[in-house]
């Protein structure tokens, strides 16, 4: 793909060499990403747990920091200017106007309902241009040694009544913040607000966790070894058939990748062997057994009511959801029910029966609620501009793979998906969408030293 369609001259990525050592002129702009890479793990920890008299302001804690990430950078010329940014900047506006004019007409709803349009997602590409493919490798390291503390704090979420304090839930609700589950058990939520939050943790870390398997020499062992557990050990504590269905899209895209790189395969079979005897020694302990039962029950009763695996999982939940929403596209009012009428915060500031029900017959899933948003013109736009992002960032992660570059293709894996059909309506689903889609553009970057071959190993 060039790349630099993108991300501005690769120079933004780039760090610039004085006497002898690289200096990056782009620090703070990176700090300001960890700051909200950090905030995104630990948002819901400062709601729960910490100042839970500030549940609601720090709903949007990350907004001002991605306010700030995004002026900066368009300050600096390091916002790229592309198709994909300016259409959803311009539908970003016009649903504001739309919003007040036709729909709900609360400009406060509309403005929360546009940020992820008009902040989140220009901040992919500042991710983008401001990361270096090193920066990328700094995080998913970042991440393997976060992995094992979190799934110890699931586990005792997991085993501990929704009353204990482990499980409050946002705001210090003493109900916990659990949810859904089998056999009496609830999935927990980790360090986020609700339990997607785990669910998507574990996925991103799931990329990362299979490219080091392959580049071992790039990481820590004990850290790689410690989260390779860990998320092993997650998948039946966390109860959610989403963290299954990931790791194992994940895991096909290495295949793929290993088909074009055969000398990897010896190290992709120890890791699976070293896989397997982990399941193994876990599924012996008594601990785990609970929890595996458990992820069973929830993952045949799950099945049985959406009509089995392919046709009802796969094929209802992905392929069957963004097929009815656009073939009922224009079963909605043209200019749609308004921006931001499918947040909590509509829930809370629409306080008319009318548009309480409004509220109500919103879907849930992501294409149908952006075009009962913003209509079937402006919805299908941003659908047709997540489309074509992906699209391209997909192109350019496949050809990486001819130089052997394996990062960006198993960032894709997770990526592709989050692109596509992240809820962006949800705080935590739209972080981890906006934080995936500016790592996959920052791992097209070529790595330090930024001469010479891009072959990886």
């Amino acid at each position: 793909m060039g790349t630099n369609t993108l991300s501005p001259v690769l120079a933004s990525n780039e760090h610039s060499i004085r006497n002898g050592h690289y200096t990056d002129p782009n620090k703070s702009l990176k700090l300001g990403i960890w700051l909200y890479f950090i905030l995104l793990i630990f948002e819901g920890a400062l709601r729960k747990w910490i100042f839970p008299g500030l549940a609601n302001p720090l709903l949007i804690i990350r907004d001002p920091i991605a306010l700030w990430l995004v002026g900066t950078a368009w300050r600096r010329g390091l916002l790229p200017q592309n198709f994909f940014l300016s259409g959803m900047v311009l539908v970003g506006v016009t649903g504001i106007y739309t919003a007040v004019l036709a729909g709900h007409g609360n400009l406060y709803v509309a403005l929360f309902g546009a940020r992820a349009l008009l902040i989140h997602f220009p901040l992919i590409f500042v991710i983008g241009s401001i990361f270096a493919y090193e920066d990328v490798l700094k995080l998913g390291r970042a991440l393997l040694w976060l992995v094992p503390p979190m799934t110890i704090l699931i586990a005792l979420q997991f085993y501990s009544p929704q009353s204990a304090l482990v499980n409050r839930g946002v705001g210090g609700d003493l109900a916990g913040a659990g949810f859904g589950g089998a056999l009496g058990y609830f999935r927990p939520p980790g360090t986020f607000s609700f339990t997607n939050g785990t669910t998507l943790f574990y996925q991103l870390a799931a990329t990362f966790i299979l490219f080091f398997l392959v580049h071992p020499t790039r990481v820590n062992r004990l850290a790689l070894v410690s989260a390779t557990i860990g998320l092993l050990a997650a998948i039946p504590l966390s109860i959610s058939r989403a963290l299954f269905f990931q790791v194992v899209v994940s895991v096909i895209f290495l295949l793929f990748a290993m088909t074009r790189n055969p000398k990897f395969i010896l190290r992709i079979l120890g890791a699976v062997v070293i896989s397997v005897l982990i399941i193994a020694v876990l599924s012996e302990l008594s601990f785990f057994q609970t929890s595996i039962e458990v992820f069973m029950a929830r993952f045949t009763e799950a099945n049985e009511q959406e009509g089995g695996l392919v046709d009802g999982v796969l094929g209802e939940r992905y392929l069957g959801w963004m097929a009815a929403a656009l073939f009922s596209s224009f079963d909605v009012p043209l200019l749609g029910n308004g921006l931001g009428i499918a947040t909590n915060v509509a829930v809370a500031v629409l306080t008319d029966p009318i548009m309480q029900a409004k509220v109500r017959g919103i879907p849930d899933e992501e294409w149908g609620r952006t075009i009962s948003e913003l209509g079937p013109i402006l919805g299908l736009l941003v659908i047709f501009l997540r489309l074509g992002l992906t699209f391209k960032i997909a192109l350019a992660c496949f050809r990486r793979l001819a130089v052997k570059d394996l990062l960006p293709w198993m960032l894709l894996s997770f990526g592709s998906l989050s692109l596509l059909q992240a809820q962006w309506a949800q705080p935590t689903s739209l972080g981890f969408c906006t934080l995936i889609g500016g790592l996959m553009i920052a791992s097209l970057s070529p790595p330090l030293p930024l001469k010479g071959a891009l072959i990886i190993e």
